[in-house]
């Protein structure tokens, strides 16, 4: 293993911080909406008042501002579709540069919605900006896992979600009325994605494409070489992971297609594990608390709105912390205790959600209750579900795996933003057993099917699934959990 240990090079990190200024945007605008709700609403009626003279129908309105906002859920799960030929026409550093003119499209549209009076422009801004979030969530990963020696490449995948956390959190601050989420100036707090995304463009050209890509898919040796080169620094480590690489290339199929992905037999067990572990992710709770902790905090506190930024501060706290562990505690130890963490908070969420009305001391509690669930989700399957399916796949197959991934997560985020509302009138505080029952079946899953990943070549990981179908991976060697 002494062979396989990578030091940080300046190229590599370059290449890794230009990557991940796409999520940057994505977290943004998942968390600028939130505050300036009421202030977009009446731009929406007065758009509409100066059409028809007349005041917009309330449940028009409602239903306009939930298009606004889980259409861009909806872009991004059609965006998901083409990760793969991106992927692997124009390569992974290119198809990052390529989608990124979206982002810049979409905030120039937002932009220019209060200009032009029409707020079918600032939904379609959102659409276009969905598109970018669906390539670049599943093309960042890769690109990442690609570039990132073999003992970094964890803990330099959870970047991406540190990045996306970060972003939430300044447009959570940007979204304030003390700040852009005025009548005034909205309509630029949405163009400022523009400034990672103009950066991108000047930063990651000068970074080296994936050498993996350039090898195995395009069978360039002396630029894979020589990328490898650039990102390592050290030309012995460079002649391991070379071989390593051809090793995999000898292995690799060509012409591969979505559906020899889900025929062959070897890539069954992966394609479960990464269903159960995105599902389990979306569909525990998180997404609905991201999405409604100011109205579930405007029932309680005068003050929601530094309440919901308490929920974008931990959320950014926790994905930090996921970073420093991933290399130390492994995929597998910190997606159990997340998941089984997540079930407990929502017991709890119950609980204290049932009784609020008898004893509303108990308020505090549940903000409480709600940290806890973020810290747990970002512990583990918030920045695990994005990046395992990357490395549970051999070259071939694992853009259509990414794809599929990005697919999971912003379909399960986009259902739940539809249907928490409904089950929330219909269930009360129940909902919250069903996120609990949700996490404990991803939790009993990965108990007994996911490998450790941590540490180990991408060709010795897809060697466990070769013809291994049916095999309990837990039985391996080196599968155990908490030893």
């Amino acid at each position: 293993m002494a062979s396989n240990e990578s030091h940080l090079t300046a190229t590599l990190l370059t290449s890794i911080l230009a990557a991940v200024l796409g999520s940057l945007q994505i977290g943004y605008h998942t968390g600028n909406v939130n505050a300036p709700a009421k202030i977009i609403e009446q731009f929406f009626n007065q758009t509409w008042r100066a059409r028809h003279n007349q005041s917009m129908p309330d449940h028009s309105l409602t239903f306009l501002w939930s298009l606004s906002v889980s259409i861009k859920d909806f872009g991004a799960l059609l965006g998901s579709l083409g990760v793969k030929y991106f992927a692997d026409s124009y390569g992974r550093r290119n198809s990052i540069l390529i989608v990124n003119c979206l982002s810049v499209v979409g905030a120039c549209l937002m932009f220019a919605s209060k200009a032009s009076k029409s707020f079918e422009v600032l939904i379609m801004g959102r659409l276009v900006f969905g598109l970018f979030c669906g390539l670049v969530m599943s093309l960042n990963p890769l690109y990442i896992q690609e570039v990132s020696p073999t003992n970094l490449r964890g803990a330099f995948a959870t970047l991406n979600q540190v990045s996306f956390a970060c972003g939430i959190l300044v447009g959570m601050v940007a979204g304030l009325e003390t700040a852009l989420g005025t009548e005034h100036n909205w309509a630029m707090m949405l163009s400022l994605s523009l400034i990672p995304a103009l950066l991108q463009y000047l930063v990651l050209p000068f970074c080296p494409e994936s050498p993996r890509y350039l090898l195995i898919n395009r069978g360039k040796e002396s630029e894979a070489e020589a990328a490898l080169l650039r990102l390592r620094g050290h030309t012995d480590k460079v002649f391991t992971e070379l071989e390593e690489m051809k090793e995999e290339a000898a292995r690799t199929q060509t012409g591969f297609t979505v559906q020899k992905f889900f025929q062959k037999q070897s890539y069954r067990q992966p394609i479960i594990i990464v269903l159960i572990v995105n599902l389990g992710s979306q569909l525990s709770g998180f997404n609905a608390i991201i999405n409604y902790s100011t109205r579930m905090f405007q029932a309680r506190f005068e003050e929601a709105k530094y309440l919901t930024l308490g929920v974008g501060a931990v959320n950014l706290t926790f994905t930090l912390v996921a970073f420093f562990l991933m290399e130390r505690a492994g995929r597998r130890r910190l997606l159990l205790t997340g998941f089984i963490s997540i079930a407990v908070c929502n017991v709890l969420m119950t609980i204290v959600d049932s009784v609020l009305h008898l004893v509303p001391e108990l308020a505090s509690v549940q903000v409480l209750v709600v940290f806890c669930l973020i810290s747990a989700y970002e512990l583990g399957p918030g920045p695990i579900s994005w990046f395992i399916a990357a490395e549970l796949f051999d070259q071939p197959a694992r853009p259509i795996a990414m794809a599929f991934t990005s697919m999971l997560n912003w379909g399960g985020k986009f259902v739940l933003a539809l249907l928490f509302p409904p089950l929330l009138k219909l269930c009360g505080a129940y909902v919250y057993l069903l996120f609990m029952a949700v996490a404990l079946f991803a939790f009993t899953f990965t108990w007994f099917r996911l490998p450790e990943t941590k540490g180990r070549t991408f060709d010795d990981i897809a060697e466990e699934f070769r013809g291994a179908e049916g095999i309990l991976l837990d039985n391996k060697t080196g599968f155990n959990t908490f030893t």
